[in-house]
């Protein structure tokens, strides 16, 4: 019980009462409410544009669908110190001053060629001086540019001379609206719109007027909550300092900082779970199969590669001859106080008497019945004796004979030896000194130039191929099975 307890947070518990479950429901919420705000007044000047017009582009189609918004950025614009940029207001008022005076006096009075002139200048200065600068809209005017030069090309490709031929009572009166101040107005007008000037504050960054006086009640709220909250599982765990605590619940400290206010996701995400509103443990545990099937396979490939590596390292260096036959080395470790060489070699005889040969026997018989047809063929006497009367078919009843006696010794006959020998002590003496011989003079033999490196060639070439054919292939093992069984497994060690 008490390794369960400590295996928990400090002031978490595995049943809650309903109080401190609502509790930590409604701070959950008041931390999601704060981090919104948060993440609305970092991502307003982003989106600026959207919240202005409300235009959403429509996915494949040229076009922009647009949505009723409250007026949101006459409201927080002050708070940012954002304000309509003189050069490009003025101009559109311009354009408002052309409609009214058109209305007036037609397009071709002196009132409204002196504004067509006006804008005409004031036309050259944007594209000169760029009013967009600031507020970081540069493409903004390359749009307009653009569009523009689409509208009326001319041989130089010349956005100012666009601008300038648009600007002509010759031009807007011999196009139809939609190519003169309806084009204006649907395309040019809400591009001009969006730009403005943002002041900036005595710390040389842009104004962000007002935005900590929304925040610093989260902030105190918050604060104090983390100083009670800490303090009071100071006081319920035994031997953990006030100190200790707050380092517990370090994750909270970014939702009372003034700084890097994008990490309250972190605590916020934590309280949300806290406080059973959602449920993160899918999402954890997606993550995690997902973390660890972008490398296992190829993390086991290289270490199965790494392995082989060192074998073959092992092979071509002659080390690990020495350390299977040289029993006098003191570099090899022996953990079992068993001679494995000698184990298996005793284990191997064993299945052959008792397990292949039976299984062979067969096999054994049409073997030596075939040599034994074909040595009595090549006999003179065969065919005489095949002549005379009643011995036509001894030849044959002779090499079954042969056969059946052959076969059995071989096969019987070494199962009753080798048990008489085991179970005689001498003749167990004699056996273990047999197999004592083979595996020394098989190690010798082995050990000879030309044997060795024959021999290491071969486990070199093999273990090659063995990289080639299977450990590569181990990267393209469906992790995710693998993953799948060992939950099912954790799922199963759980009942």
């Amino acid at each position: 019980m008490s390794l369960l307890k400590q295996k928990q947070l400090p002031g978490k518990s595995k049943s809650r009462r309903p109080l401190n479950l609502w509790f930590e429901r409604i701070m959950a919420i008041i931390a999601t409410v704060n981090l919104a705000l948060v993440l609305f007044d970092l991502s307003y000047v982003r989106f600026r544009d959207f919240w202005l017009q409300g235009k959403v582009p429509i996915l494949l189609a040229d076009t922009t669908m647009r949505i009723p918004l409250p007026p949101v950025t006459q409201w927080y614009d002050p708070i940012k110190g954002i304000v309509p940029h003189t050069d490009t207001q003025q101009y559109l008022e311009k354009v408002n001053e052309l409609e009214s005076q058109m209305k007036e006096t037609g397009l071709r009075s002196a009132p409204t060629r002196t504004i067509l002139a006006d804008l005409r200048r004031m036309s050259t200065e944007i594209i000169e001086e760029n009013p967009f600068q600031l507020a970081n809209k540069t493409g903004t005017l390359e749009r307009i540019k653009n569009r523009m030069r689409d509208l009326i090309a001319t041989p130089e490709n010349s956005s100012r001379k666009s601008f300038q031929a648009f600007w002509t009572a010759n031009y807007l009166a011999a196009v139809p609206d939609e190519e003169g101040l309806g084009f204006f107005n649907s395309q040019i007008r809400p591009l001009i719109e969006t730009n403005y000037w943002r002041s900036i504050d005595e710390t040389g960054n842009f104004t962000n007027l007002f935005f900590w006086k929304l925040d610093i009640g989260f902030a105190i709220l918050f604060g104090l909550e983390f100083l009670v909250r800490t303090f009071y599982i100071s006081r319920q765990r035994t031997g953990v300092s006030w100190q200790d605590a707050m380092l517990w619940r370090w994750y909270d400290i970014p939702l009372f900082l003034p700084i890097f206010q994008w990490l309250r996701v972190i605590p916020v995400t934590i309280r949300l779970k806290d406080g059973e509103l959602i449920d993160l443990e899918r999402i954890r545990e997606q993550f995690s199969r997902g973390f660890i099937a972008s490398f296992a396979g190829e993390l086991t490939e290289v270490i199965a590669i790494q392995t082989i590596n060192q074998i073959q390292s092992s092979v071509k260096t002659g080390e690990l001859a020495r350390q299977l036959f040289e029993n006098s080395s003191k570099a090899y470790i022996d953990l079992n106080d068993i001679n494995e060489i000698e184990a298996i070699s005793s284990r191997l005889i064993q299945l052959t008497i008792y397990q292949v040969l039976p299984a062979i026997k067969d096999d054994i018989e049409a073997l030596l019945r075939h040599s034994i047809e074909q040595a009595i063929n090549q006999l003179p006497i065969y065919k005489t004796v095949q002549s005379i009367p009643g011995f036509s078919d001894l030849p044959q009843r002779m090499t079954e004979q042969i056969v059946t006696q052959v076969s059995t010794l071989i096969t019987e006959g070494s199962q009753s030896l080798y048990d008489a020998i085991s179970n005689d002590k001498v003749g167990a003496e004699l056996t273990n000194k047999l197999v004592q011989n083979f595996g020394r003079e098989l190690g010798l033999q082995i050990q000879q130039q030309q044997n060795i490196e024959e021999i290491q060639y071969l486990v070199d070439a093999f273990l090659e191929e063995v990289k080639v054919n299977y450990v590569q292939n181990l990267a393209r093992e469906d992790i995710e099975k693998i993953l799948e069984e060992t939950r099912r497994l954790e799922q199963k060690a759980k009942l």
